[in-house]
């Protein structure tokens, strides 16, 4: 007989096929944007309204080294607007990397945050519509 053979390892770590999977909870948005939805990306699919759009942006700010969804960096100078009540959770894994991430509309720069995102987090108008 032949030297023995360990099975194969399962597929994760360098070179193992990536797989893209997000999980997105949107609260206090407005009842037709509140929701869980799942995104998978590479094909698109999901639960999500916008699998392509929500897949596309996300790999746009999908850097080596950086994080697409990194969070406003400490000492920002940021207007002092209200964008709204709602709040959004993201996690999952992308491009290999856990992911669990929380934005929500509290100033000038969580809202510009947001609005990167869509169409993965919801477009949210500001209070009285503007």
């Amino acid at each position: 007989a032949g030297p023995h053979l360990p099975s194969p390892a399962p597929a994760v770590g360098p070179g193992a096929p990536a797989t893209d999977h997000l999980t997105v909870t949107v609260r206090d948005a407005g009842a037709d944007l509140d929701g869980t939805y799942e995104l998978s990306c590479a094909p698109a699919g999901g639960t999500h309204p916008d699998p392509a759009g929500a897949c596309a942006v996300v790999d746009r700010d999908t850097r080596w080294g950086q994080d697409a969804f990194a969070p406003v960096p400490e000492g920002s100078v940021c207007t002092m607007q209200y964008g709204g009540p709602a709040t959004a959770h993201v996690t999952g894994t992308w491009a290999g990397r856990p992911v669990d991430v929380t934005y929500d509309r509290r100033d000038g720069c969580e809202i510009s945050r947001w609005d990167r995102m869509v169409p993965l987090l919801p477009e949210v108008t500001a209070p009285g519509g503007s």
